[in-house]
Order: C-alpha cells, then structure tokens, then sequence
C-alpha cells in the first residue's frame, strides 16, 4: 500500500495525530481542523453566575430608548446590545404604568426587618432613669450612715422620724 492513500483520509477527529501518520503540514488543513488540534476544550470548571440587578435609572433609560426605536430590528438590536430579554421590558413598562417608581429598584433580599417598637423608646428612658436614681439612693444611704457614725461617735442622739411623717 502506498501512503499517498493515507493522505486522502478526512483529517477531522485526533488532527495532531493525523498529521503525523499523514505527513501532512498544518497549512494543508482546513480551519476547522487547525482549530481542533491546535486549541484542546478549556478543562476548568466556570464559576456560578451572578445575577444582575438594574438600577431604577437603568430600568427608565432602556424605556425610553426602547420607546424611541422607530426602525425595523432596532428594538432587537438594543436587547442584544444590552443583554436583555423583551420580558424584561414588558415588567418594567407595567411598573413604569402603575407609576410605582420604588416597584423599579431591587427589592432587598431575606427576612423582612422587624417593625420597631413604640414602646421601647419610653422603656429605655425609664431604665436609665431607674438606674440613675438608683445609684443616688445609693450615694444618700451611704451619706447617711457616715452622719450616724459620725453622731455615735460625737455622743449627739438623734431624733428618729415617725413612720407616719416620711409619707
């Protein structure tokens, strides 16, 4: 067998391999086959995608520039250019018509915050203020026992109040 039949054999699965049995050069192979034996498939994994937010103000500039597409295709040529889908302008057009403007920007994702308490403001106050006087009864307790030291000390009695007069 001679080995210009070899040659004849399409050159398309495993090009590197072919060009050695065939003696073939790289300029004798059509693209698509330099390109299969020069450029192996990327091995490495791609990472999840990140979805996209759009600003309110994004949202109202490709309204009007979609409203301003008069010729034919030109609305298609601006999806693509943006990366977007008609749904996409249909939703934001019936928000646009509903007029609600907060409706266009990302709503915040997870647990909804809780609703602050009316109350807690008042009972904080109260707290502190509980603690303020109670560390003023403290100090006048501790003034007091030094003035009975003090009067023991001296010989000096002290009249004691009634009951029925602190009230």
């Amino acid at each position: 067998m001679a080995i210009n039949n070899v040659k004849r054999i399409p050159v398309i699965a495993r090009a590197r391999r072919a060009t050695t049995i065939t003696g073939m050069d790289p300029e004798n192979l059509t693209q698509l086959e330099q390109r299969l034996s020069v450029t192996p498939p990327n091995p490495e994994v791609q990472g999840n995608p990140v979805r996209r937010r759009f600003t309110a103000e994004y949202k109202l500039d490709i309204l009007r520039q979609a409203d301003s597409c008069m010729g034919p295709g030109s609305l298609g040529s601006l999806l693509r250019r943006e990366g977007l889908y008609s749904s996409n302008l249909t939703t934001w057009r019936r928000q646009r018509d509903e007029g609600t403007l907060a409706a266009l920007k990302p709503k915040q994702r997870g647990r909804k915050a809780a609703a602050p308490d009316p109350m807690a403001l008042e009972v904080e106050r109260l707290r502190k203020e509980n603690a303020r006087l109670a560390n003023r009864l403290k100090q006048a307790e501790l003034i007091i026992d030094v003035q009975k030291k003090v009067s023991q000390i001296l010989g000096i009695t002290l009249d004691t109040p009634k009951e029925s007069e602190n009230y």
